[in-house]
């Protein structure tokens, strides 16, 4: 059995990694692999807390779920608006998409 601390020390790679991802990548998708990066990193971090806190409540489980919830809502709104950009400018690189035209 592992302390809280290794679970600590893993989200906090996993966050330190996501944070990587968005601020050396140009391509829209590998950003939002960063975005899920972090949010694994919280929900890592919900279940850790929950687990070695003794309680039977399962509010860190819950937690998760909500997350992962979210992040599943935010990939699909995110893939489609990065479609729709690859349609109009013809590249997912955030580089080229520097104007918002109607």
């Amino acid at each position: 059995m592992h302390s809280l601390e290794f679970y600590l020390i893993i989200a906090s790679m996993l966050f330190c990694l996501g944070i990587y991802a968005i601020l050396t990548r140009r391509n829209a998708v590998a950003i939002l692999m960063g975005i899920e990066l972090i949010l694994n990193s919280c929900n890592l971090n919900f279940i850790a807390f929950n687990y070695f806190n003794g309680s039977s409540l399962l509010e860190g489980q819950v937690m998760s779920i909500f997350v992962i919830v979210l992040a599943a809502a935010e990939a699909a709104v995110a893939l489609a608006i990065v479609i729709n950009l690859f349609k109009m400018i013809g590249t997912v690189n955030i580089d080229k998409a520097n104007q918002l035209k109607g």
